[in-house]
């Protein structure tokens, strides 16, 4: 689908929610692409993915009514409320930035709140794309990780997954938690009596004073890993392969859109240079027969993750976004809309 079948598609009957929804019509600001389009991965069988923005009406930016977000599921839209998108912006989340980033014949809307947010994109880039892509970046490779382990490996092994899953997850909540170490939440692997199972995880925790709402949340996390292995069960083998394929073009796709931002490069939603590559990815050329992947691939991400920790390292980007201006941004804009 090119960009004049995808206006014409906009224009029909299944996407008059736009026109005549109250909270989208006159007040998107930006409407744009999604998905494969917007990274230029698309081939003929893709889904249409659009994503927008929506300006709040008066009474929702000086009242007490609120807009948070429109979704249709049928048409794979979904159309942020500005309060909303500045928030995501702010921690510069790989879902929402790449909005501001796709290209110019793909904004279908683009009206002049939505340039000046557009024109601006720059104060909402910081150093908190090291872990936010690369957060997303490790989602995805953990996803593939748990179907592999799922496919092809005996469950003493499938366990040693489950628990590096954990151990990566680990970091993340050592920084979000009061403080504990790897010692006093202490992961590891042994045998077991188990029915089904030769060895299991388990755990050894040296805790005091600590509180409990915080460790609530650590266990609930590290409890959704092991939940996420359970609930795969037996693939269909093409679709699942190319889910697997599809994780694994993310996965590189995050690492390189991360570390441009890094670099000072900007937002980059369609990969031009990479798009062979990506499409290669998809298309199964690093998964093998029985369903893993060639050491090739992993060598791939492991250099793709040190280039973008490498980037974050040297980055001329601020630790975090400037918070005065991007709010003087957000008086601008609102100001335009109430004075319309």
């Amino acid at each position: 689908m090119d960009t004049k079948q995808i206006k014409q598609k906009l224009q029909s009957k299944e996407y008059d929610f736009l026109r005549k929804n109250k909270h989208l019509g006159d007040n998107i600001m930006l409407l744009t692409t999604g998905g494969s389009h917007a990274y230029g991965t698309n081939v003929a069988t893709s889904d249409l993915d659009i994503r927008g923005i929506a300006i709040e009406r008066e009474n929702e930016i000086l009242g007490l009514s609120n807009f948070e977000q429109f979704d249709d599921k049928a048409t794979d839209t979904t159309i942020y409320s500005f309060r909303k998108i500045i928030n995501l912006l702010l921690n510069c989340n790989p879902n929402v930035i790449e909005i501001l980033g796709t290209r110019d014949e793909h904004l279908f809307i683009l009206s002049e709140e939505g340039k000046l947010l557009r024109d601006n994109v720059d104060l909402f880039l910081s150093k908190k794309a090291l872990n936010s892509f690369g957060g997303y970046a490790t989602a995805q490779l953990r996803r593939l990780q748990n179907a592999l382990a799922r496919d092809n490996y005996p469950q003493a092994e499938k366990e040693q997954h489950i628990l590096n899953s954990i151990m990566v997850q680990m970091n993340h909540l050592q920084k979000h938690y009061k403080e504990f170490t790897n010692e006093d939440i202490n992961l590891y692997i042994d045998k077991t009596d188990r029915e089904g199972y030769e060895k299991e995880i388990f755990m050894d925790i040296r805790l005091n004073h600590y509180p409990l709402r915080d460790f609530k949340n650590i266990y609930s996390e590290m409890s959704n890993v092991v939940k996420d292995y359970g609930k795969l069960n037996h693939r269909n083998k093409k679709k699942s392969d190319e889910g697997l394929n599809k994780h694994a073009m993310h996965l590189v796709r995050l690492l390189l859109m991360g570390t441009e931002i890094l670099e000072g490069k900007g937002i980059n939603t369609y990969r031009k240079k990479d798009r062979e590559q990506l499409l290669e990815i998809r298309d199964g050329k690093y998964q093998k027969e029985d369903g893993s992947f060639y050491k090739e691939f992993f060598a791939m991400v492991d250099c793709l993750e040190k280039k973008l920790k490498y980037a974050a390292d040297n980055s001329h980007l601020p630790n975090k976004p400037d918070f005065n201006k991007i709010e003087e941004l957000v008086i601008e804009i609102n100001k335009n809309r109430l004075i319309k």
